[in-house]
């Protein structure tokens, strides 16, 4: 099986590189770095919002509009896929590092 994820980076960076009229890709990129986090962060509350509502459907749905933001965020940024696959790689080696529950905040 091919990697999916590394497809559709290919397509974004081909994009940015090769602007393309209508494309909602290039409307990210022209728009800048501050649109597209405005994306990733409305599509992560859409995936926790899926996520209370307990829609298998829907959650598919919200979380590859959350890939794809964040692989458009990775493209502005430089970041390549393998790039995150090796780090993914190197935390799963980690043995015995659990962090305990973060305290509660009592006052803002």
């Amino acid at each position: 099986m091919e990697d999916e994820l590394k497809q559709l980076y290919e397509v974004i960076k081909f994009r940015k590189e090769n602007p393309m009229e209508g494309s909602y890709t290039n409307y990210l990129f022209s728009k800048g770095r501050d649109k597209i986090l405005k994306k990733v962060g409305e599509e992560c509350t859409e995936v926790i919002i899926e996520g209370k509502n307990d829609s298998k459907e829907n959650g598919i749905s919200e979380i590859c509009d959350l890939l794809y933001h964040t692989l458009v965020l990775m493209a502005d940024m430089g970041i390549e896929v393998d790039e995150v696959y090796q780090e993914l790689n190197k935390r799963s080696q980690k043995i015995g590092n659990l962090k305990g529950e973060r305290k509660d905040i009592e006052i803002l």
